[in-house]
């Protein structure tokens, strides 16, 4: 569903509901609202933040605490996320009329991709409100109804219990009289409860086994973020018995303190964290401690570098992703302070207090003693940065000291931002962030330059917090080097960037550099601070990770989006030699079936899509694309996507205006990117007629014959013949393609390209051109009724927006079947619309010396006069 649903039920002149328009804030996690309805009949409204919207059930009972207990849920259109702080009346005769009190709200997460679980009809999902807490869970019943029906259900976990949702309405706003008896209750209710307390866990005498330990002794419970103790950097970790070795965790540093049995959590420069991660303080308040110090980090995923994105894309609610807290320290417990005990000790009682089996979203860090070398190389094959090494023998101290080492296997560093260069090409923003570290002879240093890294989301955060600082004259000393810095603009040290690079050239400055994250957890008075050793010279000293293994690890340079030209040679030919790849996503649960008639998998897909690339790219790349995704294979539940997902990290994006605001297209530039999108179970490739670059402008036209029942084949044939004949009567030349159904293509190229207002009027004009000359044959209209016996002709495609599935790619139906390009004098000897398949499509292609479509890329050809508004 869409926004408009719900603009079309609604006139805003007469109701207080928010009108749609308004776009997700940025930097907020998704949120979800319950409201209590009195309309016609009373019933609640369970809404969860998808994107700018608010999917919306009505839940006429309310949620329940009892796992056993599952209430329908009717799926309703979308609402504006503007909706979420609605309360009030909605007048009488107005669509819901009625009043609307909120119930409850608050933040939710899932671990789900949340389109492809929506689809499939089971999403997972926790909840983290005043009276909603826990996790939930969303199924679609299998009966019919005009409206989609789910059963929403509590999870069997802690919070389970035989609570109502009318037992918790203490502090909801009670309906006029009117409001109350006209939608069934119009008895006084009682108030009940404001909110579900959390459930912890049975209490401990943990102060007793505090006192226990070496050095322990009384005190006041912390109230406020302490000094954390820091690692420096060394070029190898330390070996020996009183050395503990740590895994270096990706994430962000986070202090926690609890007093009276209040849980604070904060940075590590001693900002406030608690309400940016509800499910870490809610995990912690399940102790049930009265007062406690930690020391942790917060993770994403495994916690592994490659799972930091994921981190700060949750955090900004970019995608949705299940966070943890790694607990590495305990330093005071139920009035005990334990910081001068030694190391060994604090973690052994903090590994008792998380049990076998810790809370969820909070978890141990466990250790390696001893042996370096092994600790190592299990960070280095499991894929984290490195290992922290601690001295297990030693008290907690503040600062920077040599009882905690850092060793790093990725070459990486941090440096302050003090400017930046314009913008280049089609790129927004800016060019490139220029980077300064300490240096004690000059204040700051300039370090260089970090170009590629960004993304999308990320250019508009910096631009908006760069603002329009700046000046001319450099802000930080600046060695002599051969950088082209004219145009650039200086400021004072502002914000904290994480980058790799390749070393250090002359001067000091990074080689190759790619940003790894903004750093919002570090300040740039931090960098004074730093594990890093600047030697002598004032300089960065050069990374510890040797040079070829560096080179090997440096995040690649996404190759440039090709030029689609189809119909001259596959990509690879066109440009002589491949352009420098991206490296593709490994698939996960490769021998899932996919198309279960064929014994065809996820890796089968993945080889095929391999195999075709190079004739692939050039239909699809730099074009808004959808795609049909199959999680569960083609006899589950397929869906249609256009926009950026939770976890694609290659696939990029075009913002788009649409009927309900605008949205973030999917948009493919290489071949890791399409790969990127087979991991994601995709079956089938549409583009646009369009490039993204010019979304109004079209390059070709699609007429799709669609032939219903009782069309034989050689009528369709014959039909596409027809088509190109009188295309060649005003002068216009086209090319035809197998659908992988039962049909053809005719596509038109348009070179130079025509507004949308002008090419979907001439297609539409010739499609009903063609039903009046043979009405018996042709049709216009999608009508299934009116399509018996003869071919539809589908000019629809030929829209902004409208997609038609590219030449190459597989169609998710039974013998995985392929959409495939002819030549015109070829189409006579094809027995069907599904005559090449994913089996026997990579030879046919293997044995073809060009594109079936020749002159297509090249040819000039523009729309006959006299169509549109131009």
């Amino acid at each position: 569903m869409t926004l408009a649903e719900y603009r079309r039920k609604r006139r805003f002149d007469s109701t207080r509901e928010p009108e749609p328009g308004k776009r997700a804030p940025r930097g907020t996690r998704p949120i979800f609202v319950v409201q209590l309805h009195h309309a016609s009949r009373r019933h609640y409204d369970f809404r969860l933040q998808v994107g700018d919207a608010l999917k919306s059930w009505a839940v006429p009972k309310g949620p329940s605490y009892d796992p056993g207990v599952k209430r329908m849920a009717v799926e309703v259109e979308d609402h504006p996320l503007d909706y979420a702080g609605f309360e009030g009346e909605i007048p009488k005769g107005q669509y819901g009329g009625g009043h609307v009190a909120r119930f409850d709200t608050g933040t939710w997460a899932t671990d789900d991709d949340v389109e492809a679980a929506l689809a499939k009809g089971h999403l997972r999902f926790e909840l983290f409100g005043r009276k909603l807490k826990g996790g939930w869970h969303l199924v679609r019943s299998g009966k019919p109804a005009r409206q989609p029906q789910w059963l929403l259900f509590k999870d069997r976990d802690a919070y389970a219990g035989t609570l109502e949702a009318d037992d918790l309405l203490g502090d909801v706003e009670a309906p006029p009289p009117d409001d109350a008896r006209r939608a069934g209750t119009g008895k006084a209710r009682k108030r009940g409860a404001t909110e579900v307390p959390v459930a912890t866990r049975p209490r401990h005498d943990w102060a007793a086994a505090a006192r226990k330990l070496p050095e322990a002794r009384r005190a006041a419970a912390p109230d406020g973020p302490f000094t954390p103790q820091l690692a420096k950097l060394g070029d190898s970790a330390p070996v020996g018995e009183p050395w503990l070795h740590e895994l270096k965790w990706d994430g962000y540093r986070l202090l926690v303190t609890i007093a009276r049995g209040q849980v604070r959590l904060w940075s590590r420069n001693a900002l406030e964290w608690t309400d940016k991660v509800p499910e870490i303080t809610t995990a912690l308040a399940r102790l049930g401690l009265r007062s406690a110090a930690f020391d942790g980090e917060l993770i994403a995923g495994r916690g592994s570098r490659e799972d930091f994105n994921l981190l700060q894309q949750t955090l900004s609610g970019e995608r949705q992703g299940g966070l943890a807290l790694v607990l590495f320290d305990l330093l005071h417990v139920d009035g005990v302070d334990i910081t001068d005990a030694p190391l060994f000790a604090r973690k052994a009682l903090l590994q008792r207090m998380l049990g076998q089996t810790p809370p969820a979203h909070l978890a141990f860090s466990s250790h390696i003693e001893g042996d370096a070398g092994a600790a190592v190389e299990l960070a280095s094959e499991a894929g984290f940065e490195g290992v922290i090494s601690k001295r297990g023998d030693r008290a907690y101290r503040p600062g920077r000291g040599d009882d905690w080492r850092k060793t790093k296997e990725l070459a990486s560093d941090e440096y302050a931002v003090v400017g930046y260069t314009p913008p280049k090409g089609s790129r927004s923003g800016f060019g490139s962030l220029l980077l300064a570290r300490p240096d004690p002879e000059h204040g700051w240093r300039y370090a260089g330059r970090v170009g590629s890294g960004f993304s999308d989301a990320l250019l508009d955060t910096l631009t908006a917090k760069i603002g329009k600082a700046g000046r001319d004259a450099p802000t930080v000393h600046v060695p002599p080097n051969d950088t082209d810095l004219r145009a650039a603009r200086w400021f004072e040290p502002r914000f904290v960037v994480e980058v790799f690079s390749r070393g250090t050239g002359g001067h000091g400055l990074l080689r190759q550099p790619s940003l790894k994250a903004v750093r919002p957890d570090k300040s740039v008075d931090d960098l004074s601070d730093s594990d890093h050793d600047p030697g002598d010279s004032g300089m960065p000293t050069p990374p510890r990770t040797p040079a070829k293994r560096a080179a090997k690890q440096a995040p690649r340079r996404a190759a440039k989006a090709p030029e689609p030209a189809p119909g001259t040679r596959p990509a690879a030919r066109a440009r002589g030699k491949a352009a420098p790849a991206r490296t593709p996503p490994e698939l996960s649960s490769p021998d899932k079936v996919l198309f279960p008639g064929d014994t065809l998998t996820k890796r089968d897909v993945g080889d095929y899509y391999t195999r075709v690339m190079d004739w692939l790219l050039p239909e699809i790349a730099g074009r808004p694309l959808s795609v049909i995704r199959c999680p569960g294979g083609i006899d589950s539940a397929c869906f249609f996507q256009k926009h950026h997902t939770a976890g694609m990290q290659l696939v990029e994006t075009v913002r788009l205006k649409e009927e309900s605001g605008a949205g973030d297209y999917l948009v493919v530039t290489d071949a890791a990117a399409a790969l990127e999108l087979v991991q994601f179970n995709a079956l089938e490739f549409h583009p646009w007629g369009a490039q993204a670059k010019t979304p109004d402008t079209a390059d070709r036209i699609v007429f799709d014959l669609d032939p219903g029942d009782g069309v034989a084949w050689t009528e369709t044939v014959a039909a596409a013949r027809q088509v190109r004949d009188l295309l060649a009567r005003v002068g216009m030349e086209s090319f035809v393609r197998t659908t992988g159904g039962k049909g053809l293509h005719v596509v038109v190229p348009l070179n130079p390209g025509a507004p949308w207002t002008r090419v979907k009027p001439f297609a539409q004009a010739f499609a009903q051109s063609l039903v009046q000359m043979e009405p018996l044959k042709y049709v216009a209209t999608a009508t299934k009724k009116f399509r018996a016996g003869k071919i539809f002709i589908d000019y629809l495609r030929n829209g902004r927006g409208a997609t038609s599935v590219a030449s190459f790619s597989l169609r998710a139906r039974s013998g995985a079947p392929v959409a495939m390009p002819l030549r015109w004098e070829d189409l006579g000897r094809v027995k069907s619309g599904d005559a090449w398949t994913l089996r026997n499509a990579p030879a046919r292609l293997a044995r073809l010396k060009a594109h079936p479509w020749g002159r297509f890329g090249d040819l000039r050809q523009v729309l006959p006069e006299g169509f549109g508004d131009d």
